[in-house]
């Protein structure tokens, strides 16, 4: 494997003044893949709404074509015990959110604000055609199929038009794939079955803004967003590969972080785009077996739980040494 480092976000805002350079998304067009860190900090906030950390991301995920997140989340036997449900309801937990990742309401047009006969106004449009959608679903069924081949659609088609649009093209591509059971589900109650009865779900398959915030719901529920990694696909064949979590800055430079949602977009990123599923399944037990055998970075830790601590090298070293026996 050959890597380059170049930077995004609030790393390339303090260097170039932008959140991402021409140059950068040239390199990235032209590798197999992009295992990329968070973008964001409170540092930025008071910048123009175009030249913020976010602006990075969402760029480069237009640019290289990515319309589908995938964000596994499941739950590692050993942190049963650390989500915040009883373990009852966590445990078997596997499902995965396919969010659309370059549409609706994070790219419509019009957008922005103003002042409107005296008062600040503000505002964003969200659009999706029959094709965004097709091509989404199509995912998520051909994802479901190896799985345990079922698939919630969620939706707020009760209100919103392009939600029924929604339903109308979701179910037009179910007929594609007959031997995948279709579920449709309203975004609120969805949010309430997550935390009710999570292991009802197998592939959720949603909006840009819905899977958003429902895959960090589902996260949580898992034990902690530390854990879970996500897979960015298009049709170009480049895929891009990044934790769920954003940067944290809080806990920056302190040696805490948890790096395990890291490591395992690194085997998503092995399994999808350089088709080694052999490696990324070695990585993946290496962190079952560290985890297994006790160790817990700070997010992990039970409340009141006296165990010692591992810090991110410390425990990006135990993955490494496991995958070295």
């Amino acid at each position: 494997l050959v890597f380059e480092e170049h930077l995004i976000g609030g790393a390339s805002i303090d260097a170039h003044g932008t959140p991402l350079r021409d140059d950068v998304v040239a390199r990235a067009r032209e590798s197999r893949a992009v295992l990329l860190g968070a973008v964001g900090g409170t540092r930025w906030d008071d910048l123009p709404v175009d030249r913020r950390p976010e602006k990075g991301l969402l760029r480069i995920r237009k640019e290289l074509g990515l319309y589908a997140n995938l964000r596994p989340a499941a739950v590692f036997p050993a942190l049963v015990q650390a989500s915040t449900l009883r373990p009852e309801i966590v445990e078997g937990i596997d499902m995965l959110v396919v969010r659309e990742l370059t549409g609706g309401l994070y790219f419509g047009e019009p957008r922005g604000s103003a002042v409107v006969d005296g008062r600040r106004e503000a505002r964003n449009t969200m659009v999706y055609d029959e094709v965004e959608i097709a091509r989404i679903a199509r995912v998520a069924f051909s994802a479901a199929r190896l799985r345990r081949r079922h698939v919630t659609h969620v939706h707020k088609a009760n209100v919103l038009e392009t939600s029924q649009l929604w339903v109308q093209v979701v179910d037009e591509i179910a007929r594609e794939y007959p031997d995948v059971e279709l579920a449709h589900q309203l975004v609120d109650s969805c949010a309430m079955l997550l935390v009710r009865d999570p292991r009802r779900f197998d592939v959720i398959v949603t909006d840009n803004l819905f899977g958003d915030i429902l895959s960090d719901e589902a996260a949580m529920i898992t034990g902690s967003l530390g854990m879970l990694p996500s897979a960015s696909l298009g049709d170009g064949g480049i895929g891009l590969y990044e934790p769920v979590h954003g940067s944290a800055p809080d806990i920056a430079g302190q040696d805490v972080a948890n790096p395990l949602a890291a490591i395992l977009s690194a085997a998503m990123l092995l399994e999808h785009s350089l088709e080694a599923p052999a490696a990324a399944a070695e990585i993946r037990s290496a962190v079952t077996a560290v985890l297994e055998e006790g160790h817990r970075t700070r997010d992990l830790l039970l409340p009141g739980e006296a165990r010692p601590v591992l810090g991110c090298r410390a425990m990006g070293d135990l993955v490494l040494g496991r995958l070295g026996a």
